[in-house]
């Protein structure tokens, strides 16, 4: 999120989680199986572990997760787990409070590593921590990160650099690539094994470290872009559904909801955004236009 600026949705702008139950509950029926709550940030939003039960209810989803930074997750990670809450994402850059100060732009390194603690002790078994790869910024945060994901039996995963970022600041030289975090980890841990046979659809590759058996992941929008195989949706906390996180166009499913439209007239926006989805986000080319929501906005 920006340093400065941001400007927060009036409550009645925001789905209410009947709405959010509602929709999932279509989505369910056409095939979907897995959530992931997202932000901005999760865990500000009055009464999350309510929704977490009102969605774990629901026939037909079988994965529920939370992305989070980490910040609250010791006081919420007992309340998730008793809803129903699978998997934790959690959002660690570094382990230097200087490196998280600078991508965070907050203080609270020791708060997310006590969350994550707090999540291990009430018995949350799936937790992956997401790592945001910048040139220049986070290259000596490589190989700690790997040594504490690996001490705590945790998976992690290596993000390349997105032009999502808030401040607008996203320049092609500031990716750090995962192909050079690979090399950085296999130099200082000997060599990574290609996991296969998992889900084509994910955004990682994911390696086990020969020696310990950890499993690590790269995500490379960037320099190997896996848009053939995404097959992802996402809705924002105003009710704007998303085929792709660069998408420019959004369908609004909040007006079904709040006027007189049907599920069925849900199927069909859902059916209609899946349509148009685009063969890729382009920005590896010239023609790549930014979208004018961040990430933050959108939901990761």
């Amino acid at each position: 999120m920006p340093e400065t600026g941001v400007q927060f949705l009036p409550k009645t702008e925001l789905l209410t989680f009947e709405e959010i139950t509602r929709f999932t509950r279509v989505a369910a029926s056409l095939g979907i199986k897995k959530i992931r709550l997202t932000g901005g940030e999760p865990l500000v939003r009055s009464g999350l572990p309510d929704l977490v039960g009102q969605l774990s209810e629901i026939d037909g989803i079988e994965d529920l997760a939370l992305t989070t930074n980490g910040l609250l997750l010791s006081e919420y990670a007992e309340p998730l787990r008793d809803a129903g809450m699978k998997r934790l994402n959690i959002s660690l850059d570094g382990l230097s409070e200087k490196t998280f100060q600078r991508i965070s732009r907050r203080t609270g390194l020791q708060k997310v590593l006590d969350g994550i603690e707090k999540a291990i002790d009430v018995g949350f078994k799936n937790i992956r921590l997401n790592a945001v790869s910048i040139a220049g910024i986070t290259e000596s945060e490589i190989v700690p990160l790997a040594k504490y994901a690996q001490a705590k039996d945790l998976e992690l995963r290596f993000i390349e650099f997105m032009p999502l970022d808030a401040d607008e600041s996203w320049e092609n030289q500031k990716v750090l690539s995962g192909e050079s975090i690979k090399q950085v980890l296999e130099s200082e841990f000997g060599e990574l094994n290609q996991v296969v046979g998992i889900d084509p659809s994910q955004p990682s590759v994911d390696y086990e470290f020969e020696v310990s058996g950890a499993r690590i992941g790269f995500i490379n929008p960037v320099t190997q872009p896996f848009c053939s195989n995404c097959n992802r949706l996402r809705i924002t906390s105003e009710g704007q559904i998303r085929n792709c996180l660069f998408s420019t166009t959004e369908w609004d499913v909040r007006r079904i909801l709040r006027g007189t439209g049907s599920d069925k007239d849900i199927e069909e926006l859902m059916r209609d955004c899946v349509t148009h989805k685009k063969i890729a986000h382009g920005i590896d080319t010239d023609h790549f236009q930014r979208p004018e929501k961040s990430m933050f906005q959108i939901g990761g």
